[in-house]
């Protein structure tokens, strides 16, 4: 078995192909409750990216100071690196509001 993957029962593909057929229109959301507007969303709470394995060439000084925060110096050097990777990537143009004449 693929990893992340479980395989579906009989009835679960069978259940599956018949949500898929739905027209959205036909699908019933009255069971989930409203937003209020006070819920706290986490952005990414079950986003896991694909992890790959390196080799990589770290100034001694530089790996001393990750090292010296304590255990999870890998997750931090992945969470500098995509902090930097997020500044540089241009941001999504918005659509300007159209101002009403007045």
């Amino acid at each position: 078995m693929k990893r992340g993957f479980m395989k579906l029962t009989k009835e679960q593909a069978k259940e599956t192909r018949a949500l898929k057929r739905m027209k959205d229109e036909d699908i019933d959301f009255s069971d989930i409750p409203p937003l209020t507007g006070n819920e706290k969303f986490v952005v990414g709470k079950f986003y896991r990216p694909v992890k790959k394995s390196l080799t990589i060439r770290i100034d001694a000084d530089v790996l001393a100071w990750i090292k010296a925060g304590g255990k999870g110096y890998q997750t931090r050097i992945n969470s500098y690196l995509r902090e930097a990777m997020l500044k540089k990537q241009p941001r999504p143009a918005r659509a300007r509001k159209k101002r009403s004449a007045s």
